[in-house]
């Protein structure tokens, strides 16, 4: 019997990982899925992503493929941090909001949230945390964890990431990128892979894909070799390694060839900033952060909240503040958005 096809709803802006796959990344898996090919990594297509990565990073960088983002996040922190050790990390991090403690459970080391500012920790901050050093009855301060973009759609600038960088190296400290929309920071600040971490002195990246337009895919990207000298045993453990990792390898090769992540992350980029010009044009609303990646925060009225998601979805991040998160993805067209500002300015019309 043939089965009925499912029903799925319009586009809205919940989430970048609410959209469709790039045409592009499919065509690739298609391309990759004939003949036989060696498991566990061992094939063509993943040392030919391997190498690619290490071109667009300038450095001799180690890179294993994972399924998700937050084992990308657990696994990388766990090969820089011991139980006994701690990592700093924005109070907005994704790590600490969630991730449901899995860094906690399955990394087994202690985080240790930041108070940041429009989703940044500052030096300053971070410098305040580095206390009881050598103290046996206190967890000892280890890696910090940055988001670029942050979960509030800002960008660290190389400069700030630079000064972080510096003074954690002259701690002994490691420095983590969690990069689910890396490339839209890369975009956002017209810089390249290279220019954002090796340069800087970020040791280790969580690179994501599935947010920008691949199936599920994700890398971990060691720009430090040495914290890399474990990792295939933790990602063994973990249940994150894939068996045909081709297929994994098949969606990088396309978004890394003839800059194809560059496309996308600058049209998710180009619907944010027509979404915040639109909306201070035509309404006495304002995004409550800077708008310099792919999601804008607005604060609406709690009566606007259901009609206004009844036009497109999209998620209430503050229950008690009622800001709620605008996501643009790849996918997103002027004619959408368009359609949402234009129920925006219908409701404070009629407030």
């Amino acid at each position: 019997m043939e089965s009925k096809p499912v029903q799925f709803e319009p586009k809205g802006f919940g989430s970048d990982n609410h959209a469709s796959v790039h045409p592009a990344i499919i065509q690739s898996l298609i391309n990759a899925n004939v003949d036989h090919a060696h498991s566990y990594g061992l094939d063509p297509m993943t040392e030919r992503v391997e190498k690619k990565i290490s071109e667009l990073f300038e450095t001799n960088a180690k890179s294993f493929f994972v399924f998700n983002g937050t084992a990308a996040n657990i696994l990388a922190l766990k090969a820089c941090t011991r139980s006994y050790q701690t990592v700093l990390c924005s109070d907005v991090a994704h790590i600490h909001v969630d991730e449901c403690a899995g860094p906690e459970i399955h990394g087994g080391y202690k985080l240790m949230p930041v108070k940041s500012e429009n989703g940044k920790v500052t030096l300053d901050k971070l410098k305040s945390y580095l206390i009881r050093r050598g103290d046996q009855h206190y967890s000892q301060v280890k890696t910090i964890s940055l988001t670029q973009p942050t979960e509030l759609g800002t960008v660290y600038t190389t400069q700030e990431l630079k000064a972080i960088c510096d003074w954690a190296k002259s701690e002994k400290l490691y420095v983590h990128l969690d990069g689910s929309r890396f490339a839209n920071a890369c975009v956002s600040l017209k810089k390249t892979f290279a220019e954002m971490t090796t340069a800087v002195g970020v040791d280790v990246v969580s690179f994501g894909g599935t947010k920008n337009g691949l199936m599920g895919a994700e890398i971990v990207v060691f720009l430090n070799a040495e914290s890399a000298n474990d990792f295939k045993y933790l990602r063994k453990q973990l249940g994150q390694l894939p068996s045909k990792s081709r297929f994994l390898a098949a969606q990088f090769d396309a978004y890394l060839q003839n800059d194809l992540w560059k496309e996308i992350a600058a049209k998710s980029l180009k619907s944010a900033a027509f979404f915040d010009r639109g909306l201070r044009q035509l309404t006495k609303l304002k995004p409550e952060y800077p708008v310099e990646s792919n999601a804008a925060f607005v604060k609406f009225p709690k009566a606007w909240i259901k009609e206004l998601k009844k036009e497109r979805f999209f998620y209430v991040w503050d229950e008690a503040t009622f800001v709620c998160r605008i996501m643009f993805s790849w996918d997103t067209t002027e004619n959408e958005i368009q359609s949402f500002l234009n129920k925006i300015v219908q409701l404070e019309q009629g407030a």
